[in-house]
């Protein structure tokens, strides 16, 4: 099966992009859990903490359709530089306000315009599309492989954030992201001949991405998705808590995204020809009945082995989602389209912390599940009237 994925190391220039993209990538799954570490070991807030991530997801949120279009309009490498460069210069100030217990309010303004960044995932993906262009089996594969790599990174990312937050000093996270982020940046546009050619003016549609029949739909469907992963976090971590074990909550989250991991490598290989219509309605669908048995976890052994299973339906909503973009997005707009709907994605995860905070303060702790449950039921209806739409459109047998 593993053999299916070797062909994408074999394009020249790709070794190079996706090594530049794997290493950013982890480096971008720390960014949330570092500054979470670094202000509350320096302040002794956790709200406070959770303010700050919260307010750099809503800018991150902002910043990213915009990006997106630029880099659709100029090209990868002439964006991602100069707003990298934007980008880190706030890293460093976010790490001087922490060191230096400059007032808090300021960490409101630094970290969150360290989100202005291109995202690199959807850069990664329009780079497959432009040399898979031709090639839909390879295609597909090559967004499966996308999807695991994002899934391992966040289980590399956030345990090495925690390390090395607490055993060096509360920035060291930070810092260490920062770093890793901007060499992965640069690797990843150095691969030059892989980079997308930028469409004519005269070609481009007048019209923003967003006003792409069926875009906004699966935006939504990841806004449920995004939900489910910050219900997870927040819940999973109140649940070991009231266990007395509060520091298994990382290793049981990592739970879920290896059986992500596991199912996307599946599903890219065997997968491909069919229905993604029919696949995204079978995804979300599965979301919500595998979130299910996490609400009736008696300990956190069998919390463990639940959450490994309630993972292995993310992956494969998430590379048909990405492959349905693809689809019905002009290649003009891809980057566009491919950030709107993954921009849903961070705004679940926000809403998703904040609602299932709330139902555990009120209800108790494992009660929250029952908020990803409803997510993943609300993402299923969405699919139901997604597919009837596009299949109003003629789009019924995209494959």
């Amino acid at each position: 099966m593993l053999a299916s994925y070797r062909p994408l190391f074999e394009v020249p220039g790709a070794r190079v992009f996706i090594t530049g993209g794997m290493i950013a990538r982890s480096a971008g799954s720390m960014f949330g859990v570092s500054v979470v570490a670094m202000v509350a070991a320096r302040t002794g807030s956790y709200a406070l903490a959770g303010a700050v991530v919260a307010v750099g997801m809503v800018s991150l949120a902002l910043f990213a359709p915009f990006l997106g279009r630029l880099v659709d309009r100029y090209g990868q490498r002439r964006i991602a530089i100069p707003f990298f460069l934007w980008s880190g210069f706030w890293a460093v100030m976010t790490v001087l306000t922490s060191l230096r217990g400059w007032p808090s309010w300021l960490l409101f303004i630094t970290f969150p315009l360290c989100g202005a960044i291109p995202n690199l995932g959807t850069m990664a993906r329009a780079r497959w599309s432009y040399i898979f262009a031709h090639d839909p089996r390879s295609l597909h594969t090559a967004m499966s492989f996308e999807q695991v790599m994002e899934e391992i990174t966040f289980v590399i990312g956030p345990v090495l954030a925690i390390w090395l937050s607490t055993t060096l000093f509360p920035e060291a996270g930070f810092v260490f992201a920062t770093v890793a982020y901007g060499v992965g940046v640069l690797i990843f546009i150095s691969a030059r001949s892989t980079e997308p050619p930028v469409v004519p003016h005269h070609e481009r549609p007048a019209e923003h991405a967003y006003t792409v029949p069926g875009l906004i739909p699966l935006a939504f469907i990841m806004v449920m998705t995004g939900a489910i992963f910050g219900v997870n976090e927040v819940v999973t971590l109140a649940v070991s808590g009231e266990a007395g074990a509060k520091g298994a909550a990382g290793a049981i989250l990592a739970l879920y995204a290896v059986g992500s991991a596991l199912a996307g490598l599946v599903f890219g290989h065997f997968s491909h020809g069919r229905n993604l219509l029919k696949l995204l309605i079978v995804g979300t669908l599965g979301m919500a009945v595998l979130e299910s048995p996490l609400v009736l976890a008696g300990n956190l052994w069998v919390l463990a082995g639940i959450m490994l299973v309630a993972g292995m339906a993310t992956a494969p909503t998430l590379i048909t989602t990405m492959n349905l973009i693809e689809r019905i997005v002009p290649r003009a707009q891809l980057n566009e389209g491919m950030t709107i709907v993954l921009t849903g994605l961070i705004v679940g995860i926000a809403a998703g912390s904040a609602v299932s905070g709330a139902v555990v303060d009120r209800v108790g702790a494992s009660q929250g599940y029952w908020v990803a449950v409803f997510a993943g039921v609300l993402a299923f209806v969405m699919a139901v009237g997604t597919r009837a739409f596009l299949q109003r459109r003629d789009l019924a047998n995209i494959r």
